[in-house]
């Protein structure tokens, strides 16, 4: 099967049959008006390469996640269709043929933030740099190092995010999420959530709606002398441009960035995609580039840093649409 969802032979796969059944029930549903068939997600992402899923849906409210849900769960072809949650999508490349399956946004009441006190509770759809922002100016210190960081509150909970010495756990209480298989609502402490470096038990199909964070008091001015300091780090020491952060993650005791340039890779150019100048563990795309350029050039890396030095790098980046053949990846995901 290709990436696309059909067959070798040119027929319709499961998987694409079991989504296009899917989305003609979201399009009865009174998600409709939500229901974007055939939409381009790739240009979605911070990449801005790749293709279209079979459909888009986007909720606003809980009324509207729960009627997603029951689609998902009883329209026919509902269990066999593959989902995905699309967040800013600041560290996901989706492949030129486009994703076989149903994505899902949050919006409206999912990216407000409030603040009580020293807890910040935040929506699964709210911006890291606007969380770091509001904490500041509420006077509360630890989390500062999320202003450099392009991505929902969600998509930072299931990859444990982080920079600056500091991560998602560092600070994180709880999350409520739901199970777009099952529909069931969930609450999960820091403590269950496992995390680990990048990492933490939130399953694909799993949608982080809210996290709650215990922060400090502190000094406004500091925290926005903090807040500066780090913008002004980023914008000195990484690329802008269409990327997705950090390709690669680091190796123990060691840097993904400085490996990748001890095997002469930095500059490296295939088709449309080149490494970073400027930080080598970053990937640049050319405007109306292809994924299929940026997947070969990680592919490359991966290979002169295993026959160099007998470390096979992991991507940090999470593939969408491009099949179980993908080698050195993390679960296909969804932020």
């Amino acid at each position: 099967m290709t990436a696309s969802g059909v067959s070798g032979d040119g027929g319709v796969s499961s998987e694409e049959a079991a989504s296009g059944a899917v989305a003609r029930a979201l399009l009865s549903s009174r998600l409709s008006s939500k229901t974007r068939i055939g939409a381009a997600i790739g240009p979605l992402t911070s990449y801005r390469v790749g293709g279209c899923a079979s459909a888009l849906v986007v909720v606003d409210n809980r009324d509207e996640l729960a009627e997603l849900c029951g689609v998902l769960k009883n329209a026919q072809g509902g269990a066999d269709t593959p989902v995905a949650v699309i967040g800013r999508g600041s560290n996901l490349l989706v492949s030129d043929e486009g994703f076989a399956g149903v994505a899902v946004m949050l919006g409206g009441s999912f990216g407000e933030t409030s603040i009580a006190g020293t807890t910040v509770v935040a929506g699964g759809a709210a911006k890291l740099p606007v969380v770091a922002r509001a904490s500041v100016n509420a006077g509360l210190t630890g989390f500062e190092w999320a202003v450099g960081v392009p991505g929902s509150v969600g998509g930072a909970v299931r990859m444990n995010a982080g920079g600056h010495g500091a991560e998602m756990k560092d600070s994180l209480v709880a999350v409520k999420l739901v199970d777009l298989r099952k529909g069931d609502l969930l609450s999960r402490s820091n403590e269950d959530l496992a995390f680990g470096y990048r990492t933490s038990s939130v399953s694909a199909t799993e949608l982080v709606l809210e996290a709650r964070f215990e922060l400090s008091p502190g000094p406004v001015a500091d925290g926005r002398a903090m807040l500066a300091d780090i913008v002004s780090w980023r914008r000195t020491n990484q690329p802008g441009g269409q990327n997705a952060g950090s390709v690669f993650t680091n190796p123990d005791g060691d840097s993904a960035g400085r490996l990748i340039e001890s095997v002469g890779a930095k500059g490296l150019r295939i088709g449309t995609a080149e490494v970073s100048q400027k930080h080598a563990n970053f990937i640049q795309a050319d405007e109306n580039g292809r994924a299929a350029d940026i997947l070969s050039l990680m592919k490359e890396i991966q290979r002169r840093a295993l026959e160099s030095h007998g470390i096979e790098l992991v991507f940090e980046t999470h593939l969408l649409g491009f099949g179980d053949h993908v080698a050195g990846t993390g679960e296909a995901d969804n932020r």
